[in-house]
């Protein structure tokens, strides 16, 4: 049988996936098409694709999630194959048949293998029957309260609630004690829902203090399958992958092996192809339990790729054209060591809630020798509130990890973003904790540094002001007389008849306000450099102005500046007092409160959707409701008016 034609992929999906698809096709001359919803229309993903196509809605389940949708614009397109990415439709084994029924190439594994160990439920049962230990848990059919609270008992509290088809932290809750279990598992199932259109749930005991280790696996056509070496991917947040490296410190060439030999045991058990990925706990004695298999492209897979010197994009394109896999376990690569680090648009200091708006900066580190970044967007584009806020990866490789580790570190450094709150300073602060260097790795790693990782805003030194001043002064006022550079109108600096020039700015930055007065200096700013020296010492920092703004980078971090405007801030600070306002774009899943109801402080008072997760928003306060502003299913704005408390 000849090997199916592939000319033209089509990527069901947005963002950085994309784009690091669509690099490997062109790569193989392959044309390139990319699917988008309304919201996305100019994302970076279109941009760089050979043809777009329109699926219109605004939400994931209106557009990236709709299937009829996709395999219309393949066929429109003259697409062969359809790259599913990860998350949205990756793991939908419905789509994976439909997109054979249309005569199409599904660049994933069959839909008889998602069925099997797509589902977290369905591999643990696969492996339980082929001995691989299991971590102790429900994973039956009925999805009543009843039984989920009658499991957990049995298990023990605390217990970790999972959706069955899902991943990525998305429809994955902690329960304490039985007085959560409910409302959790109410919340969890419709991110569930929402994120993957599947709300089956599982209930695990939740495993304290385990390390995160996956197995990356390849099966092709004609029954060979190995195994990739493994990740360590142990440093999460919302139980969300922050940080992954390959391969995983302290495993022993055993411990490999055996891993290694279990997940490739698993795949070749219902005869899967393509790329996938082995989850297992791994706790202090050595010991391993099953995780769930994703039967897709991971988002950490640069780490492998890095180590072993393969595309492994370009490894599905060739086994979905029938290819057999070009080497053998034994002949496996491992090269150095690569960590991965995960850039999102959120607050740190704000429980990571999402940030949604405009990339007025945006900044990657120089690509090298070591170094890669893997990312969605460019300057000036918007982070909308539909869809998962990461904004790219930064991945270094070094001959060993500390090499690997400093040059990440670096890469850190020459990143610069303005416009929105991004995890970048809480990145650099984890890949510089003396415990991350020394490998002390596990999931309640950040946690347990969380004072260190995040520490209080502190009070920005009058150098910085100083320098924002000046930054602001030059970037704001053009050279009046370039004829006569004598001329007090030639000066930036407030003119004063019989005294020196003097300009006085009242700045704001980070929430906090400070007076400058500016006299001669010999700060200087040019091509977006500020130059300052103090007693002999010259220092460059990144200086940008965006209207009314200036982005000055500080010390690894970028401050937006601007001229504080004390009656706005007085008008804003009135409209926040005695209520509720969003934080964010999004929308409203839940209004847990009527008029006239006295609530307690932290009680919850509204439930918002955004980036595909719920966000629970609680009364700063004791009060009573005085009045609503919001009903289920809108959409609202950051900023906007909830809820009025008296």
């Amino acid at each position: 049988m000849s090997a199916p034609l592939i000319t033209s992929v089509l990527v069901a999906n947005r963002g950085e996936i994309a784009c690091r698809v669509m690099r490997t096709a062109k790569a193989l001359g392959l044309t390139t098409v990319a699917v988008h919803s309304n919201t996305d229309r100019d994302a970076r993903h279109c941009r760089e694709a050979d043809i777009c196509v329109d699926l219109g809605g605004s939400k994931a389940a209106d557009s990236y999630l709709k299937i009829d949708k996709i395999i219309a614009a393949a066929q429109a397109s003259g697409a062969q194959a359809i790259h599913p990415g990860y998350g949205f439709l990756s793991e939908n084994a419905g789509f994976a048949r439909a997109v054979e029924a249309a005569g199409l190439i599904f660049l994933g594994p069959p839909a008889t293998a998602i069925d099997a160990m797509g589902s977290k439920s369905a591999a643990k049962a696969l492996m339980e029957t082929a001995g691989v230990p299991l971590v102790p848990g429900y994973h039956g059919e009925a999805q009543d309260v009843e039984t989920f609270l009658l499991s957990a008992e049995r298990i023990g509290y605390p217990v970790l609630l999972k959706a069955t088809a899902g991943g990525g932290g998305k429809g994955m809750k902690v329960v304490d004690d039985v007085s959560q279990l409910a409302d959790a598992l109410a919340s969890a199932q419709r991110e569930a829902l929402s994120s993957f259109g599947d709300e089956r749930m599982l209930v695990e005991k939740y495993v304290l203090k385990p390390r995160h280790v996956e197995i990356q696996i390849f099966a092709d056509q004609h029954g060979n399958c190995l195994y990739l070496n493994e990740r360590d991917c142990s440093i999460q947040r919302r139980h969300q992958k922050v940080v992954e490296e390959a391969p995983a410190p302290g495993l022993s060439t055993e411990q490999r092996r055996a891993m290694g030999e279990a997940a490739v045991r698993a795949a070749q058990a219902i005869g899967y192809v393509g790329a996938g990925t082995v989850e297992f706990l791994l706790d202090a004695r050595g010991e391993f339990f099953f995780m769930e298999m994703n039967t897709r492209l991971q988002v950490e897979h640069p780490v492998t790729e890095a180590i072993t010197g393969l595309d492994l994009v370009d490894w599905q394109i060739r086994v979905a054209r029938g290819e057999a896999l070009p080497i053998t376990q034994a002949q496996v690569p491992l090269h150095g060591h690569a960590i991965e680090v995960r850039l999102y648009a959120e607050d740190p200091s704000n429980d990571f809630l999402p940030q949604t708006g405009r990339l007025e900066v945006y900044r990657e580190p120089a690509a090298g020798p070591g170094c890669r970044v893997d990312s969605g967007v460019s300057e000036g584009d918007e982070i909308s509130p539909f869809y998962d806020p990461m904004l790219g990866k930064l991945i270094a490789w070094g001959e060993d990890r500390e090499q690997a580790r400093l040059r990440l570190l670096a890469m850190l450094d020459e990143c610069a973003i303005g416009g929105l709150k991004t995890n970048l300073s809480f990145l650099r602060r984890i890949i510089g904790h003396p415990a991350f260097a020394a490998a002390e790795l596990d999931t309640g790693f950040i946690p347990r540094y969380q004072t260190q990782l995040l520490p209080p805003t502190q009070p920005l030194p009058p150098a910085f002001w100083e320098a924002a001043a000046q930054a602001f002064q030059q970037s704001l006022t053009p050279q009046q007389r370039n004829d006569d550079p004598t001329s007090p109108w030639a000066s930036r600096l407030g003119f004063r008849n019989g005294l020196p020039a003097k300009t006085l700015l009242v700045l704001s930055a980070n929430d906090q306000c400070h007076k400058v007065s500016l006299g001669e200096t010999n700060t200087t700013l040019h091509n977006e450099q500020l130059m300052t020296e103090h007693n002999g010492v010259r220092r460059q920092h990144l200086a940008i102005r965006r209207a009314d703004t200036l982005y000055l980078r500080w010390e690894g971090d970028v401050h937006s500046v601007s001229l504080y405007d004390p009656i706005a801030a007085a008008s804003a600070n009135h409209g926040q007092q005695g209520g509720l306002t969003a934080p964010m774009n999004g929308s409203v899943v839940r209004v847990l409160v009527d008029v006239g109801q006295a609530v307690d402080a932290g009680a919850q008072l509204v439930v918002l959707e955004a980036m595909k997760m719920e966000h629970s928003l609680r009364a700063p306060h004791a009060g009573v409701v005085k009045a609503l502003f919001c009903g289920e299913g809108e959409m609202v704005s950051e900023g906007t008016a909830l809820i009025e408390m008296e």
